[in-house]
C-alpha cells in the first residue's frame, strides 16, 4: 500500500498545509495510506482529531516519513527530514527550484524523486493542478483587503446627509491571476479601478470586470507574452513609454497593487521613489512580488513602509495571510495531480516519461538533476 506522508511546515511564516481532511480521505479512497505530523494542520485551523477522524495516522516527524512513498508540502522539506523514507520516494511541493538550488540538489543526492508544483505548465488539463494560480488568486484577494485596512478612508463612493465621499481610485499593475482578482475586489469594495499589464491581449479581460485599462498605445507590436502565458521583459522603448504613461496616473491614485513577476528572475521594477512622491499622502501601495525583490522601490518584505505619505505594504508568504482557504485549495491542487496519475493496478501514481507534465515538474531522478530548465 502506498503510504503518503504531510509533514508540519518548519519554514518561518509558513502558516498552510498540503493535505486537507477532505483530501486525506480522497488518497484514502484510492487505496493509499495517509500519516500526518501531529500538530501539521494547526495554523490552518485543522487539528488532528479532523485528519484522525478520516483514517489518517498522526505521528511524529520520523514515524510519518518512515516508508513514505510520496511526502507533500507546501514547501521543500529539509532533505535531512527524509531519512527513513522509501527508495525514489517523491517529494511534491513548491520547491522554489531556483531560489533553492542546493537544496534540489541534496533531493537529488538522498534519492528522491523532486517533483515541482510551481513548474506545472500553463495547458488546460493541468490547470486544476496549478498551485500558482491558486494561491495567486488569494493573493489578489488579500492585497486590496488590506489594503483598504490600511487606507485611512472608505473605499466606495457615499452619499450622506452630511456630503459625498468620493470613490476610492485604484490601479492594478499587472494582469494575471492575482491581478484579475485584486480588480475583481477592489471593484466588489465599490473603487474606480483601473489596470495595466505588458500583455495586450489582457485588455478584454480588464474591461470585462469593469476596470479601466491603462496601456501604452504607440509603441506597436509588443506583447509581452511568453511561454506558458507568463509575461517577459520588455524592450526599453516599451519601458520608457509605459513608465511615462503610468507615472502621470499613478499620481491621481489613492491604492497602488503591484503583481508582476518573471519565473526564476528578479521581480521587475515598476514604481519607482519619484512615482511613490507624486501620489497623495495617506495613499497605499501593495506590492505582491516583495519576496522576489519587489515592483516598488523600498518595499520591504513584512513591513508597513512609509514614504513621502505613502504606505507601501508586502507580504513575504500573502498566501499564508489565509492559511485555512490557501491550505484547502493548495490541498486540491496536489490531489488533482496525484489522482491524475493514478494506476489502480500498481496502487500508486506513475508519471510516463513522454509526458508533458512530468518533463515540467520533475526536478531529480535516480540521482541526478533532469529538469531541463535548471540543466540550462
Amino acid at each position: 500500500m502506498t503510504k503518503i506522508a504531510v509533514l508540519k511546515e518548519v519554514a518561518p511564516g509558513e502558516t498552510r498545509v498540503a493535505a486537507s481532511p477532505e483530501t486525506v480521505k480522497k488518497f484514502i479512497g484510492l487505496g493509499a495510506n495517509v500519516s500526518v505530523e501531529s500538530g501539521a494542520g494547526i495554523s490552518a485551523s485543522i487539528s488532528d482529531a479532523e485528519y484522525t477522524a478520516v483514517g489518517a495516522t498522526i505521528g511524529a516527524a520520523a514515524a510519518v516519513v518512515k516508508d513514505a512513498d510520496i511526502i507533500l508540502g507546501v514547501q521543500g522539506p529539509d532533505p535531512k527530514a527524509l531519512k527513513g523514507a522509501s527508495k525514489g520516494a517523491w517529494v511534491v511541493a513548491g520547491l522554489d527550484p531556483f531560489g533553492q538550488r542546493k537544496r534540489i540538489d541534496d533531493y537529488a543526492a538522498a534519492g528522491v524523486e523532486a517533483l515541482a508544483m510551481e513548474f506545472m505548465p500553463r495547458i488546460t488539463r493541468a490547470q486544476s493542478m496549478d498551485i500558482l494560480s491558486s494561491q495567486s488568486n488569494l493573493a489578489g484577494y488579500k492585497a486590496v483587503i488590506d489594503s483598504a485596512a490600511a487606507y485611512g478612508r472608505a473605499f466606495p463612493m457615499m452619499m450622506t446627509a452630511a456630503g459625498t465621499i468620493s470613490a476610492a481610485k485604484a490601479f492594478i499593475m499587472g494582469v494575471g491571476v492575482a491581478g484579475l482578482q485584486a480588480i475583481a475586489t477592489a471593484r466588489r469594495l465599490g473603487a474606480v479601478v483601473s489596470a495595466t499589464d505588458v500583455r495586450s491581449a489582457t485588455k478584454e479581460q480588464i474591461e470585462s470586470l469593469g476596470a479601466k485599462p491603462i496601456f501604452v498605445e504607440n509603441v506597436a507590436g509588443i506583447e509581452g507574452e511568453g511561454a506558458g502565458g507568463y509575461a517577459t521583459e520588455m524592450s526599453e522603448e516599451y519601458q520608457k513609454a509605459q513608465a511615462e504613461l503610468v507615472s502621470s496616473h499613478i499620481a491621481k491614485q489613492d491604492i497602488v497593487i503591484t503583481t508582476a513577476l518573471i519565473p526564476g528572475r528578479a521581480a521587475p521594477r515598476l514604481i519607482s521613489d519619484a512615482q511613490i512622491a507624486s501620489m497623495k499622502p495617506g495613499s497605499v501601495i501593495f506590492d505582491l512580488a516583495v519576496a522576489q525583490g519587489g515592483n516598488v522601490e523600498g518595499s520591504k518584505a513584512d513591513e508597513v513602509v512609509v514614504k513621502h505619505g505613502v504606505k507601501i505594504i508586502g507580504y513575504s508568504n500573502t498566501p499564508a495571510h489565509l492559511a485555512a482557504d490557501a491550505s484547502a485549495l493548495f490541498a486540491r491542487n496536489l490531489f488533482n495531480f496525484l489522482s491524475a496519475f493514478w494506476d489502480k493496478e500498481a496502487g500508486k501514481p506513475v508519471l510516463p516519461d513522454e509526458d508533458e507534465i512530468t518533463a515540467a515538474i520533475r526536478l531529480t531522478k535516480d540521482g541526478k538533476v533532469v529538469n531541463e530548465r535548471l540543466l540550462g
